[in-house]
């Protein structure tokens, strides 16, 4: 597939999750507001929050791809990174939101909960979004190595468990109704909001945590050894050190210098190096490789 292409089909994925999250925070919105289950409406928010992280990444997406030019040598893919962060604000922000709410509603302003047909219809056609546009942002997430992407993907599986949290919830309201002595399943609603918010901090969290991680150029655990190991698996190279690793968004720059025999030809050294690039490339698909070559006196057998 064409970088053209790729880019294409990047952009679908980002803007039919955008086109998602726009139908279901208007689809919550609507229902949370007139049953005034916190539960919804904290879906609603949390919802919203996806729209404008779903817009960003949308975003993100587009300038991530630009290549490099004279004020971004290393291209644009720390946008990814930073939308990501922006996200995990919005995120940690709402939780505290409803858990305020929840609490409020729990021990302070009791609110009456209406568990309509509508309450439970907007729930599950949620989950069904959700885990649909999860499964397409993982896939192409996975197709061009793109974080931005996969941040959405793992936003949105969470998304389906936190309903299917609401919609405990609102069964716990459902039973209440209809057997006094579970009366106090009223307060479901409530709890299920705060799980909600709990479930969203750990995700914001774990995606944060990610984040910062990139943008401080935070090289995977264990991925300079195998840069070293994919190095030294060509023949003339003698030792491999000084691996560098920078992400950058979906992209990857990689500085190593590596030891071969100081006789050999230049021709050959330089084959060599271009050697050791596709081999790191296997390692890290589409990386930008550097390799420093370093004569090395190489004693002969015999």
């Amino acid at each position: 597939m064409s970088h053209e292409s790729a880019q294409k089909d990047k952009r679908s994925v980002a803007l039919l999750s955008v086109l998602a999250a726009v139908g279901l925070t208007a689809f919550k919105l609507t229902v949370g507001l007139l049953t005034n289950s916190l539960g919804i409406l904290a879906e609603a928010a949390h919802s919203g929050l996806d729209l404008v992280a779903a817009a960003m990444t949308y975003f993100a997406v587009r300038v991530a791809d630009k290549p490099a030019d004279e004020r971004h040598h290393f291209g644009h893919g720390k946008v990814e990174n930073l939308s990501a962060l922006f996200e995990t604000v919005l995120l940690l922000a709402t939780s505290g939101w409803i858990i305020y709410e929840a609490v409020d509603r729990l021990f302070y302003n009791p609110a009456k909960v209406e568990a309509s047909v509508w309450s439970f219809v907007v729930m599950a056609t949620s989950m069904v979004i959700d885990i649909n546009r999860s499964k397409m942002l993982y896939k192409a997430a996975r197709k061009y190595n793109s974080q931005a992407l996969e941040a959405d993907a793992l936003h949105f599986s969470t998304d389906i468990w936190s309903s299917a949290v609401v919609i405990l919830g609102l069964i716990g309201v459902t039973l209440a109704r209809f057997f006094p002595g579970l009366d106090w399943m009223h307060t479901a609603d409530s709890l299920a909001a705060l799980v909600v918010a709990v479930i969203v901090i750990y995700v914001s969290a774990e995606l944060g945590w990610r984040t910062i991680s990139a943008l401080l150029d935070s090289a995977p655990k264990g991925m300079a050894e195998k840069v070293e190991q994919a190095a030294c698996s060509i023949k003339d190279v003698v030792g491999a050190h000084a691996v560098r690793i920078r992400p950058s968004g979906a992209h990857w720059f990689i500085d190593l210098h590596v030891t071969m025999d100081g006789n050999i030809h230049l021709s050959r050294a330089h084959a060599n190096t271009e050697l050791i690039e596709k081999a790191i490339q296997e390692v890290l698909p589409g990386a930008d490789v550097t390799v420093h070559v370093e004569p090395v006196e190489v004693r002969k057998k015999g």
